[in-house]
């Protein structure tokens, strides 16, 4: 009786947040004993600190179970693909990620159509050879249909669960699915999720670590053919493990959101990850990209491994890549040659690539021998602009895609348009990718070399048409609007700009003296140019309108917050309530008699007040 009267006074006076938040039952008194075995509780609980814990009256049953939890924990249902699953309403659902997903599904299935024709041809070289018969017809395949012989798919992160309901259901060619996660209540959905969409005969739960669930298949008879990683955050802790885990020729899908990290904004805390520099540029997107594949490339070769890009992609406020992974030593030695550093001015913005190692014909044919990169390729100061430069990388300097794979994706969209809410997003950016230069890292975007300047930015299809009518090669970056690849030197560009600004003068108040732009237009134009318009200067995809980038689908419709156990308070809410939390603080402070307290007062007495 003690006990309880003590609970019902601790919850009344001191108003436990943790209580409130976490336990559903917290609204009874007679029921606090139960969260004897609450682990939140027993850390941030003052209850709890202040009392002895033979005061809570162990119980036998925990506070969330996964028998009780589908009556305690609300609950959505969420139609995406065809795929129907139930999300505690702790979890968000964000639908920006489909594209994610659909873009995944696609790319997954046309992996699994592509292996399946590999083994039809082993089995006909084997055993029809001596017949001289041959088969290059694709396979039929079904979805949501167990395969003997089909592909396995590891997700580390499921979470709900939904990304392996869609790719039990979606994807034809499939053995078998496993969803792991490590919380047990997310266990749980899934289990859940996979009855009510019918899967269970592909797509299996796991409960543990994803790391060790993958190191578990490091052998080479047990790896997966797929590997899906998605976390919150850097992928980096799981890469050792996926890179040992996945089949020799496997795919391996990754996702990452630390877009700040990769872009610039902690380049110490990106070398830490990623063993790279990153830089805070134009370019930053396509350079995170680069860093990423560099990563997962470094991580390989240390198991005599390598990878192949098929599909890398800024997208929103991630990235996303999709490479292949195979084992060969000889082919691992020319990774060297794949890195680069860039330098980049930090006045008008023109960048360099350093090749950290080269490849020289040696006798013998497909022998080489490996030497490191010759340079420096800058200067200490801009030739152009006469300001600093600074360095970052090393990053991937080979293609970042393969554009047969690239096109046989678009392909299977459009043939399945029905299936895929964002097709038209997914069709309309892979077809950029297609048209970028493939041997050209990194990108301009036109409105910040105008900004160099200070000068009104010309219309895209006038500047391209001059690129092009000078020789060189220009397209579009997936990566960023208003953009363009160019194998044109930073030199040929400012002369461009050069002719530009005779035509469309800038304000001499602007060009203040050692100012980028002045150092810039005092020097002689040396190329001739013409913006005459040239055949190719608009770009298939603008010229058909496709849906490139992202439009606001609605809302606060960023990244999110990771999800917590019991936390059912709105997150949108609790963003607007947390917009000028610090300047509130500082205007609400007040002693015991009224009188308001500075903010910088001594903590002693605010906790007075």
């Amino acid at each position: 009786m003690l006990t309880k009267l003590l609970h019902r006074i601790f919850y009344k006076t001191l108003q436990c947040k943790i209580l409130q938040n976490i336990c559903r039952q917290g609204k009874s008194c007679l029921e606090f004993s139960k969260l004897s075995n609450c682990s939140k509780l027993h850390s941030g609980c003052s209850v709890y600190q202040l009392h002895p814990p033979k005061l809570f009256a162990a119980s036998e049953s925990l506070l969330q179970t996964p028998d009780t939890m589908e009556d305690k924990v609300d609950v959505t249902e969420v139609s995406e693909g065809l795929a129907k699953v139930m999300l505690p309403s702790s979890v968000f659902y964000n639908p920006v990620q489909e594209y994610n997903r659909d873009l995944t599904v696609a790319i997954i299935s046309e992996f699994s159509s592509e292996s399946f024709q590999n083994l039809n041809q082993r089995k006909t070289e084997n055993g029809a050879a001596a017949n001289n018969e041959t088969s290059d017809q694709a396979i039929p395949l079904e979805s949501g249909k167990f395969y003997e012989n089909g592909i396995s798919i590891f997700e580390g992160l499921a979470a709900s669960g939904l990304r392996s309901v869609r790719f039990g259901l979606e994807i034809p060619g499939v053995r078998e699915i496993i969803a792991n996660d490590f919380d047990k209540n997310a266990v749980s959905f899934i289990e859940r999720n996979i009855q009510k969409n019918g899967v269970h005969h592909i797509v299996k739960a796991r409960h543990g670590d994803a790391a060790m669930g993958m190191y578990e298949h490091r052998n080479e008879n047990d790896r997966f053919d797929v590997i899906d990683l998605d976390p919150y955050g850097s992928p980096t802790i799981f890469l050792d493990a996926a890179l040992q885990a996945v089949k020799d020729g496997g795919l391996l899908c990754v996702t990452c959101t630390d877009a700040a990290v990769l872009c610039g904004n902690a380049p110490e805390k990106c070398n830490a990850n990623y063993g790279s520099v990153s830089l805070r540029s134009k370019f930053c997107h396509e350079m995170g990209v680069r860093i990423i594949l560099q990563c997962l490339d470094s991580h390989a070769n240390r198991y005599s491994r390598y990878i192949v890009p098929l599909i890398s992609l800024s997208v929103d406020f991630y990235f996303r890549v999709f490479v292949r992974v195979y084992t060969g030593q000889k082919q691992v030695k020319h990774s060297s040659t794949k890195r680069a550093m860039i330098f980049e001015c930090v006045g008008c913005g023109a960048y360099m690539i350093q090749p950290m190692a080269e490849a020289l014909p040696t006798k013998g044919e497909g022998n080489f021998k490996f030497v490191p990169g010759s340079g420096p390729v800058a200067q200490q100061l801009c030739q152009h602009c006469h300001h600093k430069h600074r360095m970052g990388g090393p990053i991937w300097s080979a293609p970042i895609h393969d554009k047969e794979f690239v096109r046989r994706v678009i392909n299977r969209v459009q043939a399945g348009s029905q299936t895929f809410h964002t097709a038209d997003r997914i069709v309309g950016m892979l077809s950029v990718v297609l048209e970028e230069l493939p041997d050209v890292p990194m990108y301009y975007v036109l409105d910040a070399v105008c900004g160099v300047l200070h000068c009104t930015p010309p219309n895209m299809k006038v500047f391209r048409s001059a690129l092009l009518n000078g020789g060189y090669r220009v397209s579009l970056s997936h990566a960023a609007k208003n953009s363009y690849k160019t194998d044109a030197p930073p030199g040929f560009i400012w002369d461009v700009m050069r002719a530009w600004v005779k035509n469309n003068p800038v304000s001499e108040k602007r060009l203040t003296p050692g100012s980028a732009a002045k150092n810039i237009l005092e020097q002689q134009q040396t190329h001739e140019v013409s913006f005459t318009e040239h055949a190719d200067a608009n770009p298939r995809s603008r010229e058909k309108g496709m849906l490139r980038w992202q439009t606001n689908p609605e809302p606060y419709w960023g990244p999110k917050a990771r999800a917590k156990r019991g936390h059912n308070e709105d997150l949108v809410a609790k963003q607007l309530a947390n917009q000028g939390k610090t300047k509130k603080y500082k205007e609400d402070i007040f002693d015991s008699n009224g009188k308001k307290l500075n903010i910088d007062q001594t903590s002693e007495e605010k906790v007075k007040m």
